[in-house]
């Protein structure tokens, strides 16, 4: 059976993304592409490296004909998707990659995103899109919340960890590195290349990231208790990839064997041998995650490192992921790409 599946926000660099993996997915169609400022222009003279595809043109949402359309992926801006979503059809599958689904709480969603949600009815209904852990849940769903990329990165390095029980949960410090494209292709000043290359620096320090507000709710949720984490995000002069390094204290060969027995069966996280940590040139283009767990000079303390590309595992293949579940497709159809190597 082939899906029909449209993809909203199709100029954006996640919806490039999605593009390049569903052109290889051997159940999937693509009957209808949304941009905005670039609609009636083909993919191909947006992004080049597409030509060799044949891809519908880029049109406005509202002439789409969502008929015999089977799943959306909307890959819009923030608030835009909630309003939109809430006008498609309700026979739709929906895998929003934007952050207007991903916090149960509509008050902590107006806290971190400044405005009330327009869509409080679907908000019930939708399904945390971190696939590893709601597997059953976004296989029954029609909506689905992909998750931020850096807040996906930090949860395979810990979700486990907080599950068993077996590090202090009031000693957790992620210190992350991301690539540009996080930041989305708008034009920006300080994304310009005289601004931002040949350099690297923190941002949204203290608590400010929005990504947080996705930490509070899964860890407090997995731990049965509050649980706050210190988190800094830091911009790197590269494309594409998101390294954690998470501080914890607990004893490292028992975390070690612990992620190794909760990723056993995962096709996508790799479990690194113990004392090796990973790069995030090893995942590029992929939607593989590399985790490393060394432990410290300090006794009882522990390093955990885990790379993803912030495109593929942490954005379009993470939808591509939930996608095939909701169609009852195998979950790795169009997935299995080796990372891009140098």
């Amino acid at each position: 059976m082939t899906h029909k599946i449209a993809i909203l926000g199709a100029s954006g660099y996640t919806g490039a993304e999605l593009i390049r993996l569903i052109a290889t997915h051997p159940s999937m169609e693509i009957t209808a592409l949304s941009a905005d400022r670039k609609a009636g222009m083909q993919m191909g003279d947006v992004f080049p490296h597409l030509r060799h595809l044949s891809l519908p043109k880029l049109v406005k949402i509202d002439e789409i004909d969502f008929t015999h359309v089977d799943l959306v992926f909307c890959a819009l801006p923030h608030a835009t998707s909630q309003a939109v979503i809430k006008k498609l059809p309700s026979k739709i599958k929906v895998v929003d990659l934007s952050a207007d689904f991903r916090l149960r709480d509509l008050a902590e969603y107006e806290k971190w995103y400044g405005k009330p949600h327009s869509a409080p009815e679907l908000q019930g209904e939708a399904v945390y899109g971190l696939t590893e852990f709601y597997r059953d849940d976004i296989s029954a769903a029609r909506l689905v919340a992909g998750t931020g990329c850096n807040a996906a990165t930090g949860q395979f390095a810990l979700r486990p960890l907080i599950a068993a029980g077996i590090i202090d949960l009031d000693e957790i410090i992620i210190d992350l590195k991301t690539g540009v494209s996080g930041a989305g292709r708008s034009l920006k000043e300080n994304l310009l290349h005289a601004e931002l290359s040949e350099g690297a620096h923190a941002y949204a320090v203290g608590g400010a990231h929005r990504h947080l507000a996705e930490f509070d709710q899964e860890f407090s949720a997995v731990a049965g208790r509050p649980v706050k984490v210190q988190f800094t995000p830091h911009l790197l002069p590269a494309n594409r990839g998101i390294v954690a390094t998470v501080y914890v204290k607990g004893d490292p060969k028992v975390i070690h064997k612990t992620l190794a027995d909760a990723y056993k069966n995962e096709p996508f996280i790799v479990m690194l041998p113990f004392g090796e940590h990973p790069s995030t040139r090893h995942v590029r283009g992929s939607n593989f995650c590399h985790v490393g767990v060394v432990g410290d000079r300090i006794a009882g303390r522990t390093i955990v490192i885990a790379a993803l590309d912030n495109l593929t595992k942490g954005s379009s293949g993470q939808a591509l992921q939930n996608a095939n579940l909701m169609l009852g497709e195998d979950e790795t159809a169009g997935l299995m790409l080796a990372p891009v190597f140098p």
